[in-house]
């Protein structure tokens, strides 16, 4: 398969979990043709001052692997700041928070994969 850049869904989601500003989403892979591996398969946007809150992932884990700005992140309630290369994953039964406090675009890749008890 392959999807040009016009052919990927973009969607903009406003105060996510809780967050502030707007998210743009550009879903790079659905749900249904990624064959139940997971739900998200996005890279995603975050203009200064955008975030998304902080939120609980359950059976499942999410990845953000940053492009280019600055993250602030929080993993269960610890504060860490990524940049360009820099990845987090929030597992299963853990919580976690999105930010970006500066002027430039944040830009990562956002996947919410599915936990597989059989290769655990």
């Amino acid at each position: 398969m392959i999807k040009t850049a016009g052919q990927q869904t973009v969607r903009v989601a406003e105060n996510l979990r809780g967050g502030e500003g707007a998210v743009t989403f550009h879903e790079f892979l659905s749900a249904q043709e990624a064959f139940g591996a997971g739900r998200l398969f996005s890279r995603s946007v975050l203009p200064s001052g955008a975030s998304i809150g902080t939120h609980s992932h359950d059976g499942e884990f999410e990845v953000y692997y940053v492009l280019s700005g600055v993250a602030d992140v929080t993993d269960d309630g610890k504060p860490c700041r990524l940049r360009a290369g820099d990845m987090h994953v929030c597992q299963s039964g853990h919580t976690h928070s999105l930010k970006n406090n500066e002027e430039e675009d944040l830009d990562v890749v956002m996947l919410i994969l599915y936990e597989n008890p059989a290769h655990m």
